[in-house]
């Protein structure tokens, strides 16, 4: 669909060299774990808003989300409308609370760790059990990633599906591999601007090739299109659909690569600055996405008579039709640079998962900060090696598991996250049974259809999960007084830190 022609080439490659370049400035400046899996803690408000938000958002954000328009209409802003109130909640509740708890808690870089010593588990099972959902879950996701890179390069260069996959394998590995958390960072800064660009120019200039309001023409097409309550059939949505497309904004609180960047973040006064940024980082992709897919329907319609065979191709095809080849590649690397945003992302949390929650506390706990560091890049290497073999045949069944990975997250460590850094009188069984419930009921609610079961399995997940934390902490007793007196610390800090 898209000219294999010099132009994008040299774009692509030039941005590629580009992100290299970002990751050797990062690999100088990263001394040990800290600054390897958090940067050090020096995130600004920019760096942390858009490294946020380009490493929540993936290809799904120019690719997934505008085909969801193109075939839905406006009901696609319930979804994205779920998506940028889950953003702001997530900053305004969990942000200032997790950086200043994860550093009373003997400055813990890893969500496991965190809730680990949350609640004084000596024996290592939140922690060990947190760190196994995270691989799980994220070597699907990566390997999902490595699909969409893949394909794009494939398109875009015209080269052999395997050879794609591997080249696109190897540039995302290189600056995480080396940089860390400062080079996944850095890179999410200039992906994510890159990002809410192209999805701002493209809508713009292709409502500018037609000569009639865009509404009045979708009017015209099918009144439906423009409706928020029912569907392009002229159907009434049912609440179970409403909540479902809403409910997709409860998943950040269980975000590993997302709260990591607020504990990674400079200060506590930085973070309202960052939060700022972040929803209207937020709000400007979801508009211009939404956009994108509303006026692919009129260009389809008018410029090539039909209907688009597959529909999440959108974007680049009002890309290729519109812009000049030069501008095309930069326009088409902002679809790279939302795959490499979050496939680094998961790798750094996956390698940070292995390093520091599975051999230094099972095998290695006298382990240096730079052999952890060491560890963690061989942990890069290996998680992208696996998620490689799977990214191989793009028809392979894991990915039906990525559908539900969001749901998992954010089931299983949403609500232990929220009442860990809320309630005092929760405990480490509290813990335990929220993470087991959130993540067994989005499993098996997944494999349920009819009626309740169409819900979208994170709401039931989130629900029960809470259930449980409140119920067992109840049942099981007070946390210990050490416990306590670590969450009276961390009170303390919420107001010294400002």
């Amino acid at each position: 669909m898209i000219e294999n022609n010099i132009a994008i080439t040299v774009t692509f490659i030039a941005y590629l060299i580009a992100m290299l370049a970002i990751g050797y400035i990062a690999y100088k400046r990263t001394a040990n774990s800290s600054d390897y899996f958090l940067g050090g803690r020096s995130l600004g408000p920019w760096p942390a808003a858009l490294s946020a938000g380009a490493s929540d958002m993936s290809g799904w954000l120019l690719l997934g989300l505008p085909g969801y328009a193109y075939l839905a209409g406006i009901e696609s802003l319930w979804l994205a409308g779920g998506l940028l109130l889950g953003t702001w909640l997530n900053w305004l509740i969990c942000a200032k609370r997790l950086r200043t708890y994860s550093i009373t808690a003997d400055n813990s870089l890893t969500l496991p760790e965190f809730l680990s010593r949350r609640f004084d588990d000596k024996s290592k099972l939140i922690q060990t059990l947190s760190a196994f959902f995270i691989l799980l879950f994220f070597l699907f996701y990566t390997s999902a990633g490595l699909v969409a890179g893949g394909k794009l390069f494939e398109t875009v260069f015209g080269l052999d599906y395997t050879v794609a996959v591997i080249l696109g394998t190897v540039c995302v590995v290189s600056y995480t591999l080396f940089g860390g958390f400062l080079a996944v960072s850095w890179t999410d800064l200039v992906q994510g601007l890159l990002m809410s660009a192209a999805l701002v120019i493209v809508p713009i200039a292709a409502m500018n090739l037609n000569q009639h309001h865009l509404i009045d023409m979708l009017y015209e097409k099918n009144p439906e299109l423009l409706t928020l309550w029912r569907n392009v059939k002229g159907e009434p949505l049912s609440w179970i659909a409403i909540l479902s497309l809403v409910g997709w904004g409860v998943g950040y609180f269980g975000q590993p690569h997302i709260l990591a960047r607020f504990k990674a973040t400079r200060s506590n006064k930085d973070i309202a600055t960052a939060r700022r940024i972040a929803v209207i980082w937020t709000a400007l992709s979801m508009v211009g996405a939404v956009l994108v897919g509303l006026t692919g329907i009129i260009f389809v319609d008018g410029q090539l008579g039909g209907q688009l065979a597959d529909s999440e191709k959108i974007f680049m095809l009002l890309v290729n039709a519109i812009f000049h080849p030069l501008v095309a590649g930069i326009l088409l690397a902002a679809i790279l640079a939302a795959i490499m945003s979050t496939a680094d992302s998961q790798l750094l949390v996956s390698s940070s998962a292995l390093a520091e929650d599975f051999y230094k506390q099972v095998f290695r706990t006298q382990a240096s900060s730079q052999e952890i560091v060491t560890v963690g890049r061989i942990a890069v290497i290996v998680l992208s090696i696996i998620a490689l073999l799977l990214a191989l045949n793009p028809d392979s069944s894991v990915l039906g598991l990525v559908s539900y990975a969001w749901a998992g997250f954010g089931a299983a460590f949403g609500p232990v996250l929220l009442l860990s850094l809320y309630w005092q009188s929760m405990n480490r069984y509290g813990a335990l049974a929220g993470i087991i419930v959130g993540a067994v009921t989005v499993v098996v609610w997944k494999q349920i259809t009819g009626g309740i079961f169409d819900l979208y399995e994170i709401i039931p997940g989130f629900i029960l999960a809470t259930i449980a934390v409140v119920a067992v902490s109840k049942m099981t007793g007070a946390p210990s007084a050490l416990v306590q007196q670590q969450f009276q610390r961390y009170q303390q800090n919420l107001v010294d830190f400002e």
